[in-house]
């Protein structure tokens, strides 16, 4: 438990700093600019996609139904790419927070490797596609920006989303990366990369086996990089964990596979790979280590003293806003507290028998409205939330849609065909049918 209160108020001000940037990103830049210049198929949409990408707060879940949106409206495959690649390994929460535990240097090649590698595989995937024939996939009509208007309108919405919303949806994958991390050192011997030290070609695949399949987020692979580090993994090695990570994982790669096509899927697998290795071994060989481990080495220095209150402080309201998101979620899924996505949950027959009656009385209110449902799978986040929303009230003839993220229903209001609301939600990667 010391070594991750540790972590914790090394990050937590930054953490902070971050989630509020991160809302004042989503309330006050308009939806269109994201939209607007991705959809040819050229280097300057690659170019832009990346550079929207980079600092846009969005987790790894939550980038998926984003792109397939961006695809949806007309983004070239090229775009498409680049925005996926660069978008899930940065951010303005994740760069603070990499400035704040690995130090300046790496605060500032992750966001430069990011973009590099996000404008390789875009641009690779339109050579790639550049024969192929022009997919008729339909531009949804837009309705106007939902986002709330007046200042002070916009500044709740902030906050509202960096603090709450946001947080409910990297808040646990951020507990779990501080508390692997703190596993990491107490568990793992500190001589235990020396070993590989002669060779970071072969630590840095070995590291990529691991990142490659598993889900990260940008902001909880930092602490498990740090941890690693301190027990002598090559700073290359540790940027391969931090690029990697986020920006593949199983749900990612089959989206892209199946939306996309194989042959993008692969082009971007390579990409990241590449582009992962490529600027480790630029960092183990060719730039001075000291610049990526003299903040570890402060980091592991300061651990013996006691924190700054000002430190304590953030990571305590840190901690309250944290256990409020988290609670507030699992309070609209279940009062047994299981996981969101538990297939063996541990409520008693009392209470399964209870939800039971609550979902067909729901379901019977609706029918009664002449509502229809819809099951959505594969939703994680607020992002997927939010898309899976705007995509089918983007359909002709849809009066209203309600989106429960936690049981997976999505409740359209409405004279629209099944076939329609379903093809909606599995254009932007889900699957979905009718209840």
């Amino acid at each position: 438990m010391h070594e991750i209160w540790n972590l914790i108020n090394e990050m937590s001000p930054y953490l902070l700093l971050g989630f509020g940037f991160a809302g004042l990103l989503h309330a006050f830049v308009p939806a269109q600019v994201y939209h607007r210049y991705l959809s040819k198929n050229d280097f300057r949409s690659v170019l832009w996609a990346a550079m929207i990408g980079v600092p846009l707060p969005l987790c790894s879940c939550g980038v998926i139904p984003t792109a397939m949106s961006l695809r949806k409206e007309g983004a070239s495959k090229g775009a498409t790419t680049s925005f996926l690649i660069a978008t899930p390994q940065t951010g303005v929460d994740s760069i603070l927070a990499t400035a704040s535990l690995l130090g300046i240097p790496f605060a500032i090649i992750r966001p430069i490797a990011a973009l590099v590698t996000a404008l390789f595989g875009g641009q690779l995937v339109n050579i790639a596609t550049k024969n192929e024939t022009s997919e008729s996939l339909g531009t949804l009509e837009h309705g106007a920006d939902e986002r709330p208007k007046g200042f002070w309108n916009k500044i709740k919405e902030a906050l509202k989303y960096g603090y709450f919303e946001m947080m409910q949806d990297i808040g646990k994958w951020l507990m779990i990366g501080l508390v692997v991390a703190g596993l990491i050192t107490v568990f793992v011997p500190d001589d235990f990369f020396l070993f590989f030290n002669d060779k970071p070609l072969l630590t840095m695949l070995m590291v990529l086996a691991v990142s490659v399949p598993m889900y990260v987020c940008a902001t909880g692979s930092i602490p498990i990089a740090a941890a690693l580090m301190l027990k002598g993994l090559s700073p290359g090695a540790a940027l391969v964990l931090l690029m990697a990570g986020p920006a593949c994982n199983m749900a990612s790669i089959m989206v892209i596979g199946k939306v996309l096509q194989k042959k993008t899927m692969w082009v971007y697998l390579f990409s990241i790979i590449l582009g992962a290795v490529s600027f480790g071994l630029l960092i183990d060989i060719v730039l001075p280590t000291e610049w990526f481990t003299s903040s570890i080495q402060a980091t592991k220095d300061c651990c013996a003293e006691s924190p700054a209150i000002f430190n304590v402080i953030c990571s305590v309201v840190l901690g309250i806003l944290l256990i409020f998101a988290l609670i507030m979620r699992r309070h609209h899924h279940c009062e047994c507290g299981c996981d969101d996505h538990d297939d063996d949950c541990c409520c008693d027959a009392e209470q399964h028998a209870h939800e039971h009656n609550h979902s067909n009385e729901i379901i019977e209110n609706h029918k009664v409205m002449n509502k229809k449902q819809f099951k959505v799978d594969g939703m994680m986040c607020n992002h997927c939330r939010a898309n899976v929303e705007k995509n089918i009230k983007a359909l002709q003839g849809v009066e209203n849609v309600e989106v429960d993220l936690a049981s997976g229903i999505a409740v359209v209001d409405g004279n629209v065909s099944d076939e329609d609301v379903i093809k909606a939600i599995e254009g932007i990667g889900y699957q979905g049918k009718r209840m």
